[in-house]
């Protein structure tokens, strides 16, 4: 991509935050206006260039922005806008005879699904508490038929990347102009709504943990010039600090994990001098996320520091180190032991823990062991098919520098956001493509 096209981008997502963040009626317009410009932009190409993967992520990536300013018009649209665009690049570019182990997968969430239909209160909305669940793992069902064994260039793949970020760009804007200032709304180190937009902590800052991820890569791999160093450099600590903010440590450590899995995959496969450019640009790295953390410590007091410690304002640590989602995790084991074969049914685990708790709605933190709880045996094997299959088509895949990265935001996301966004899922399924190297990185280039 050209210099002069990646800036204009940039400033383009930064127009829509500021925007958004004065008329947010707008809001709703833009969320029409993404599936019908992607559907344009397809329909056109016929997919000739994955074009449904870069409709795909923008949509993923928007997500949470249009959920936090109102402009979702079903809570679940951005999955079924994943599956819609990924089941037309199938009818355009067809998809792998060999990937059965997804249709698999698929078939094997059937069987709970038939089980909610006997085991869910007749009060309970049928339709709403099935979707709700399942709806997560069918996008990830559908996503990794059409990305699996799929040939792709590393570029291609950075530009799909990139299109899943660039709204990330919008909610940080967007965060910036609505947070007040931050020792008016921090009172403890609890994840705080005033400075994830007014919505939930936890989806911001994975969302956030996402887009720190892809612009750090950016810098590694696509700053071809100093100025698009120095503007990957801004976006990165702008997001780092706006989700560092939001207290919710689960997003913001995944996307630090996957930091460190990238480098330390790019320093075994590249050659001496990339690993010395790469030696260079991690100190200068640790130095600027040190000073972000610093200024982050001083403009919460001292509390950030707190949060990740695991401790409450006065400095006390906490009795629980996962704010209680390990009393969701023992009711849903529970549910597994009781009923080891089909589990509970989709959506019988939020019920039985109302009823235990006299009416809460507590819902699932952990997508493995809900899965294990209304899914049972079946749901391990289903489980099991998503995590090793990415790990066996690596064996013949080595240039898909992404690929521990892609599954470990998967495995992590789940068992702190469960699968309430589309994110783990589209990521994930990127993990199964046949990455190509098209150029040489920035890295290597002397």
């Amino acid at each position: 991509m050209k210099e002069k096209q990646y800036i204009l981008l940039v400033l383009f997502n930064i127009l829509i935050g500021i925007v958004i963040f004065y008329i947010r009626p707008l809001s709703i317009v833009y969320a029409i206006l993404i599936p019908v410009v992607g559907l344009y932009y397809v329909i056109k190409n016929q997919n000739s260039n994955h074009e449904v993967l870069y409709a795909s992520a923008y949509i993923v990536g928007s997500e949470v922005f249009l959920r936090m300013t109102g402009g979702n018009l079903l809570y679940e649209s951005s999955k079924y806008g994943v599956m819609v665009f990924l089941a037309l690049g199938m009818y355009y570019s067809g998809f792998s005879k060999n990937a059965v182990p997804y249709w698999i997968y698929l078939i094997l969430l059937l069987p709970g699904v038939i089980i909610a239909t006997e085991t869910l209160n007749m009060q309970t909305d049928l339709r709403k508490a099935i979707a709700f669940n399942i709806s997560g793992p069918a996008c990830l069902g559908i996503a990794s038929l059409y990305c699996y064994n799929r040939k792709i260039s590393l570029s291609q793949l950075n530009g799909i990347l990139l299109a899943a970020a660039l709204p990330v760009i919008s909610t940080t804007m967007y965060l910036i102009l609505y947070t007040p200032d931050l020792r008016e709304v921090l009172v403890g180190t609890g994840s705080n709504a005033a400075t994830s937009g007014g919505f939930g902590p936890n989806q911001v800052a994975t969302l956030l943990g996402m887009g720190m991820f892809v612009f750090f890569s950016r810098l590694l791999l696509e700053s071809k010039s100093k100025l698009m160093f120095i503007i990957n450099l801004i976006i990165l600590f702008n997001i780092t600090y706006r989700g560092l903010v939001t207290f919710s440590r689960g997003g913001m450590l995944t996307g630090f994990i996957m930091i460190i899995i990238l480098l330390a995959y790019l320093f075994l496969k590249t050659k001496s001098y990339g690993r010395f450019n790469l030696s260079r640009i991690l100190i200068f790295m640790s130095i600027a996320f040190f000073m972000t953390w610093g200024y982050t410590s001083n403009q919460t007091g001292g509390l950030i520091d707190k949060r990740y410690a695991n401790k409450d304002a006065a400095g006390r640590v906490k009795e629980s180190n996962l704010s209680g989602r390990e009393d969701i995790w023992n009711s849903e084991m529970d549910d597994f032991l009781d009923h080891p074969v089909f589990g509970v049914g989709v959506g019988k685990a939020l019920e039985i823990r109302e009823e235990k708790s006299g009416g809460d709605i507590i819902a699932s933190h952990s997508e493995i062991s809900r899965t294990l709880s209304e899914h049972g045996a079946i749901g391990i094997l289903a489980l099991l098919i998503v995590l090793f299959t990415p790990i066996f088509l690596f064996l013949n895949n080595q240039q898909h520098v992404y690929m521990f990265c892609f599954i470990l935001f998967w495995l992590l996301t789940i068992n702190h956001a469960a699968m309430r966004i589309a994110a783990p899922a589209f990521v994930y399924s990127l993990s199964l493509l046949k990455v190509y190297m098209d150029e040489e990185p920035t890295l290597h280039r002397e």
